[in-house]
């Protein structure tokens, strides 16, 4: 006899649908970010302005990344930091500069791979084209094209008859490239389509930043709906409970610590540049706070000294159908709660002092959590963390949440995970 369909509060996990759903590209993650935090009151500064040291939320937002925080009432320069960092962009299929091509009477969209993506998932999907669109003026609009518009066919198996023996090979320059249409191909096509799409005159976009991503909307999955099948968990999952948790402290109030939210682009390329987490801006929002609130650089010391970050980003799950894979000792399970990473050659940041700081966020919220390393004989990956801590000299633990099929077009998670991670997130910035 099977057991009664498990009952679950999905509001957080609705919540970060939503969230995935209106943030297919970097810069529409943190547009997003940034309206949740003008809804709580928190205001924009930028950063060619001299900012002062009031109390209350502010955040800074440059292109694909944001970086938010609040300072409490009677907050000196010295107070200490407790930082959620995540990351806004996930692998994917990007567009180049000149991207109208075609062969045989289709018309194609020239694309480049951002990242590491699993190939074989972006085939045969109904793809949509978003991503920002720069004007003569300097400013930048974003555009999003959230219907089928581009698809990467795939050979079919009777032009590869040996294709489910020998398995798929893809060129990455030749069998990438979607098609969006019949005809001639012609320069322009492309950018005064979407230009369009934007309201905007073709000839005043000088500039683009495009990606293509599935279209099919996050969803539950499973007989109980316990799993989520979405694109982009990786990483809008952490930038969402990021996000959640800073607003959750704040609302909460009595605090003790400067809360900061974090998310970068650029991860999954290395972190370098402006706008990702080897870039200066975490840095500059850090000292430049400490400085409004009239310190110097000892307050500063004083205050990084004493900070915690918490770097958050997907992890692996034990698969069912590759089990030796993966640690025989720690096998990660959906709807389990947050991982802790550790790895001794520093690809997580997490050391014993951090893992008991995580530990007590868990407990403290009623939260689970498990353990992850990698097997020895398989690469392990790595995050923010090890970069944040070695930037700025700050306490750092990698966390996460388990998943299948990382890198996908499409990932699957456990449902009640991401409350789980948020709620713990909260909890640290709140200790």
């Amino acid at each position: 006899m099977s057991s009664a369909p498990r009952v679950f509060d999905r509001s957080h996990t609705d919540d970060l649908a939503a969230f995935v759903k209106r943030a297919p590209t970097p810069y529409h993650a943190v547009a997003t970010v940034a309206e949740r935090l003008d809804r709580a009151g928190f205001r924009q500064v930028a950063e060619t302005d001299a900012w002062d040291g009031e109390a209350g939320g502010k955040y800074v937002a440059r292109g694909g990344a944001i970086v938010a925080w609040y300072v409490p009432a009677g907050a000196r320069p010295e107070t200490p930091y407790r930082i959620v960092g995540a990351h806004t962009d996930s692998p994917n299929l990007r567009v180049k500069p000149r991207p109208d091509m075609g062969a045989a009477g289709w018309r194609q969209v020239s694309v480049e791979l951002y990242g590491g993506p699993l190939l074989n998932s972006w085939l045969d999907r109904d793809l949509g084209l978003a991503g920002r669109l720069a004007l003569r003026d300097g400013s930048a609009v974003l555009v999003d094209v959230d219907r089928p518009l581009l698809r990467v066919a795939q050979l079919a198996v009777h032009l590869d008859r040996g294709v489910n023996d020998n398995g798929l090979t893809l060129d990455k320059q030749r069998h990438l490239q979607p098609v969006w249409g019949l005809g001639e191909a012609h320069d322009g096509d492309l950018v005064a389509f979407l230009a369009a799409e934007a309201g905007l005159d073709a000839d005043d976009v000088t500039g683009w930043d495009l990606m293509a991503y599935d279209v099919q909307p996050p969803a539950y999955l499973g007989r109980d709906r316990e799993l989520l099948a979405s694109g982009r968990l990786d990483n809008l999952l952490s930038t969402h409970a990021c996000t959640a948790a800073l607003l959750a402290a704040v609302e909460a109030g009595d605090l003790t610590r400067i809360p900061v939210l974090a998310a970068f682009d650029h991860e999954e390329n290395g972190s370098q540049a402006d706008t990702g987490a080897m870039g200066p801006l975490l840095g500059n929002v850090l000292e430049r706070s400490v400085h409004a609130r009239g310190g110097g650089y000892e307050d500063r010391a004083r205050a990084l000294a004493g900070s915690v970050c918490v770097s958050s980003d997907v992890g692996h799950a034990v698969h069912p159908n590759y089990p030796e894979r993966h640690d025989p000792t720690h096998h990660p399970r959906a709807n389990g709660g947050p991982i802790l990473k550790s790895n001794v050659n520093q690809r997580y940041a997490t050391d014993g002092v951090g893992r008991a700081l995580f530990a007590a966020a868990c407990e403290t919220a009623g939260v689970p959590f498990q353990h992850f390393v990698s097997n020895n004989a398989m690469p392990c990956g790595t995050t923010i963390g090890p970069i944040t801590a070695a930037r700025h000299g700050i306490t750092t633990v990698d966390v996460g949440v388990p998943m299948l099929s990382m890198h996908s077009a499409r990932e699957l998670c456990g449902a009640d995970d991401p409350a789980y991670l948020a709620g713990a997130l909260t909890a640290f910035l709140r200790a």
